[in-house]
């Protein structure tokens, strides 16, 4: 297979969006950067340059989905616990006494 009939590499520009939107932003902007240089890559006629940044951007956006989920993960068992300890505790958040 030649260069000219090498069909055009996934950019993975929209959910390198979804990904800094919803789960990791440096990484995620990392992921765009990449993506956005795919199609100009190919348009220019460097396949060998658009499959590897449509590979980067892969690398990217899988790394921030998998951190941002990690981390989402966290803190909501963190929380979780946190609103436990305040329960077994009998804080009343909305009626302290003595209070502001």
């Amino acid at each position: 297979m030649t260069e000219s009939t090498t069909a055009r590499p996934k950019n993975w520009l929209v959910e390198s969006i979804l990904v800094t939107l919803f789960c990791c932003l440096p990484l995620g902007i990392v992921g765009i950067i990449n993506a956005a240089k795919v199609n100009g890559a190919y348009d220019g006629g460097d396949v060998a340059g658009a499959m590897k940044a449509s590979a980067d951007a892969k690398k990217w956006t899988r790394l921030a989905f998998i951190i941002g989920l990690v981390l989402n993960i966290v803190g909501a068992v963190a929380y979780f616990f946190m609103m436990k300890q305040v329960m077994e505790s009998g804080m009343d958040l909305q009626n302290m006494e003595g209070g502001y």
